[in-house]
Order: structure tokens, then sequence, then C-alpha cells
């Protein structure tokens, strides 16, 4: 009986491997990128996350539509979100936010610019400059747009957040009452896009002074519990796992040359249990009439 038990929880695990591999097998990949990434030769892997701001597929019947708007309205691609994922073999994990702002060599131009100014050149020249410029190699990407980021919220049942006071946004459209709650795709859309996010304490509505750097520690508070609820939900019901899979499936794109099984199998655990968040010292500065950050004191060392 004990065999028998081994052997169908091999093969249920085989087959759990075989349906993720046919289920991710369409994922839309960036072709190009694998020459200006690094090889998988090292002690760890670096995993550069980007969030676009495309408004291609927006739905005029969404709640949030006013707010954020379509392809006609806002055109393009610009990175709102860079995050470096770093996965090291001793299974411990590491991410580190790059202000959108953040002042930057641009790979190949000899030109200092705002690193969001990268991606608008493609992903292609947002890896080289994160490499050439921060010196952190990179080995993979993996990006999401808005409508992808609220499909995968929605598919894992929300994210659960607990905040000390009445928030909003007029910008996203956010307004979230004080305790705890589970927000959906559009809310937490609107909660990890904030850069004018107000609370009301002491009788009024006050303005985070933070602007971007606040968005950042909202949005690695806002990691951690999605990546909870998803590890909590697929624990729970491993074999329920493929709508999940298919919303992430239908809502990234990738580089040329990562697994994604073999990606998501061996990150699992690290980001569960060893994930390490990193907010890098910046400082204010104007450039060529534009508002940017550059690196402070302990930023190479984090780096590093």
């Amino acid at each position: 009986m004990v065999g028998v038990a081994v052997g169908v929880g091999v093969l249920g695990t085989v087959g759990v491997l075989r349906a993720a591999d046919a289920r991710t097998a369409g994922i839309a990949r960036i072709d190009g990128l694998s020459a200006v990434l690094a090889g998988d030769d090292g002690p760890a892997q670096n995993f550069l996350l980007v969030g676009s701001d495309t408004r291609e597929g927006a739905d005029p019947s969404s709640s949030d539509f006013g707010s954020m708007g379509d392809a006609s309205q806002v055109t393009g691609r610009r990175s709102d979100t860079i995050m470096i994922l770093r996965k090291d073999d001793d299974g411990t994990a590491a991410l580190v936010s790059l202000p959108r702002d953040l002042l930057v060599e641009i790979a190949g131009t000899g030109r200092q610019d705002r690193i969001n100014s990268a991606y608008a050149e493609g992903p292609e020249q947002l890896a080289q400059t994160v490499t050439e410029s921060l010196g952190v190699p990179i080995h993979h990407y993996v990006e999401v747009d808005f409508q992808g980021f609220k499909r995968i919220v929605d598919e894992i049942g929300g994210v659960d957040l607990c905040i000390q006071y009445a928030t909003r946004d007029l910008n996203t459209g956010l307004a979230l009452q004080p305790g705890c709650q589970t927000l959906d795709g559009t809310q937490s859309l609107a909660f990890a896009r904030s850069r004018y996010y107000e609370e009301f304490r002491d009788g009024d509505w006050q303005m985070d002074p933070t602007a971007d750097l606040g968005r950042i520690a909202r949005q690695q508070l806002f990691i951690r519990a999605a990546v909870d609820g998803a590890i909590g939900q697929i624990e729970s019901s491993p074999f329920g796992a493929g709508a999940l899979i298919d919303s992430v499936a239908s809502s990234v794109r990738i580089d040329d040359t990562i697994d994604p099984v073999d990606a998501v199998d061996s990150l699992r655990s690290a980001v569960a249990e060893n994930l390490t968040t990193f907010q890098l010292p910046v400082y204010g500065d104007t450039v060529d009439g534009k508002a940017s950050l550059r690196l402070d004191v302990g930023a190479v060392e984090i780096l590093d």
C-alpha cells in the first residue's frame, strides 16, 4: 500500500508538471533579450521584474477606466515599476526596487537619463543599462502590464492588506477604509500605482511626501502579501492551480531563455520564507530640467 501511494504521488507530480509545461508553452516571449542577459552559471540568478504602464486591452466597462484611460489616451509603454529579484543557490531571495526616476547612464549612449527612459527604448536596453550602470548582471526578464496584474490578483482571490487610516489617491482611484481587507485586482492596481497617496489623519487628508519612494515601500508590502496568498492557494489545492497558471501565462512576457516551470519551482520556497526587501538610498536632483534621483550613501553596498 505504501508503494502504491508513493507511485501515485510520483505520477501525480509528474502529471502536474507536464500540465504546467503545456499551460506555460504559450507565454509571450521577448526575442533578442538573450544577447544582453548573463549566463546561469553563477551562485545566484537575478530576475528583472518590470511593470509596464501600457493601456493596451483596457476595458471601458471597468471601474478604473476613468482614472487609467486607454491606449488612445495614453500611448506607448513606460516602466511603471522596476525591481530586481535575486535568488541565491542557498535558498534565499532578495528584492530591490529601482525608482523609475533614478539617474543612470543609458547603455550604449553615453548619456545620463532617468532609468525609465531606458525601457522606452526596449527591454533589451533596460536590462543592459541595469547591468552596465548599476553593476547587477541580469539573467532573466519578466514583464506584466496593468490588465495582467489585475487578472493575476483576481485569480488568487485578492490580496489581504491592513491599513491604519482611510486612504485615497485621486489619480488612480484608490479609496480604502481603515482596517484589514481583501483588495481585488482593480483596487490592488490603484494601491500599487499610487504616487499621490493620502491618509486621513487628524481630521484632514495628508499627502505622503515621499511620492515614488513611499510607493516602493507599499509595493514591497503588497508583493509579500500577494506571494503569501498565491502560495497558500497552490498548497491548499495543488490540482486546482491550473486557472492561476493560465492567468499568469496569459498576463506576462518573459525572455526567450527562461523555463517558467523551473523558475517557479526554484523561487517558490525562497520567496515564501526568506525574502529580504531593500530600498536604495537616494536623494533628489534636477538634471536637464527633470526631477531625478541619484544614488546616495549605502546604495553601492546594496547593489554589490
